[in-house]
Formats: structure tokens, C-alpha cells, sequence
């Protein structure tokens, strides 16, 4: 079964600095012959048609169809993406994508929504920890993740103390991502020759 795709919007998020690969646009990297963001707007267009970019710059991005939100809190980093993310979806529940996941699929996301039924958060879980970026969250957690900001509290993971979360572990995992690539981050130069098979 598929989820509604009215009741979930997609939001990527594309406002890092890429500090460990030099400060390059990690979005625009090619994997395959497409940038990662081209993969994941195709994959967001299968899901649903409320898809949304936000980012630092808005105007980097307005050739790809698709909303563009600023961020609303400068500075705040990932959590404060996540935070614009969720303040301005138009749906109840935010399926949240860093920019740099490649080999994300629809199929997994659409079953992380269906997940997604009476928590605050559905997040993935593999051998290397968690993926709170790339996360199913309800809207109405929006107040607590920009109290964690106030707080001086800007990481991801810690934001999600205090939420009601559904932890999707490998066991779970495994059916979807039959290579294991399927939460890679292209976070450093060793992710993108791994990403790119070199």
C-alpha cells in the first residue's frame, strides 16, 4: 500500500556548508550521470507533488520546479532546516532528505511514511547509527525542535530526545537495501568514490 501522497510533504534540505569536501554544493555532485538532487526530485515525484527544497540560498535552486524555502532561522544549521522544513509544509507529516543521499528509494520512503501513525518521528537506523535526516516527522514537533535551537542544543540526534520516535533498525532495514548503500551520505571524498563506484 501506498500512502496518500496528500498527507506527507517531501522536503530536501540543502543548506550545509560541505565543510569536509571542500565546500563544494553536494547536491550537484554526479552519481551515475545525475546529480544527487536530480535523484531525489525523481524520487520525490513519485511519492508526491508537495516536494520542497529549503536552503541558505533559495536562488541556487529556483530552476528545479519545486519550492524553495529559506531558511527561517540563520545559522541554525541541519536542525534549523528541519525546523523550516517542518514550519512550512502544507501537510501534517514531513518525509526530510539531506541533499547528499543518493541511493534513497521511493519504495522505502513511501514505507516510512506508512510508518509514520501516532509518533513524532520515524527514523532509519543502520550499523553506523542513526539518520535523523532522512526521517519521516509530524509538524506539530516543530515547537520542540525550535526549542532544542534556543536552547543551544543543534544537533539532530539530541533533538530527537524529547519526541516520541519510531526506530526503524537494520533488521528492518535489510529488505530495502539489499547493497547497503541505501542511507550513504556523501559527506566526505572516501562516500563520493564509494558513491561513484572508484
Amino acid at each position: 500500500m501506498t500512502p496518500d501522497p496528500t498527507t506527507f510533504s517531501v522536503a530536501i534540505l540543502a543548506g550545509g556548508q560541505a565543510s569536509r569536501l571542500g565546500g563544494v554544493d553536494k547536491s550537484a555532485l554526479r552519481v551515475n550521470g545525475r546529480s544527487i538532487l536530480e535523484r531525489e526530485l525523481a524520487v520525490a515525484r513519485e511519492l508526491t507533488t508537495n516536494i520542497l527544497i529549503v536552503a541558505a540560498d533559495p536562488t541556487r535552486f529556483l530552476d528545479t520546479g519545486v519550492r524553495v524555502e529559506t531558511d527561517r532561522i540563520a545559522g541554525a544549521g541541519a536542525l534549523g532546516g528541519l525546523y523550516t522544513a517542518l514550519a512550512t509544509a502544507s501537510t501534517n507529516l514531513v518525509l526530510v532528505l539531506a541533499c547528499d543521499m543518493p541511493f534513497v528509494t521511493s519504495s522505502f520512503l513511501a514505507w516510512m511514511v506508512e510508518q509514520a501513525a501516532g509518533v513524532d518521528a520515524v527514523i532509519p537506523r543502520d550499523q553506523h547509527g542513526r539518520h535523523p535526516l532522512c526521517g519521516v516527522y509530524a509538524v506539530h514537533a516543530a515547537p520542540h525542535v525550535r526549542a532544542c535551537i534556543e536552547a543551544g542544543r543543534r544537533r539532530v540526534d539530541s533533538a530527537l530526545d524529547g519526541l516520541s520516535v519510531r526506530d526503524i533498525g537494520p533488521e528492518q532495514l535489510a529488505p530495502h537495501d539489499p547493497d547497503g548503500q541505501l542511507l550513504l551520505n556523501v559527506n566526505t571524498p572516501d562516500d563520493y568514490a564509494r558513491a561513484t563506484g572508484r
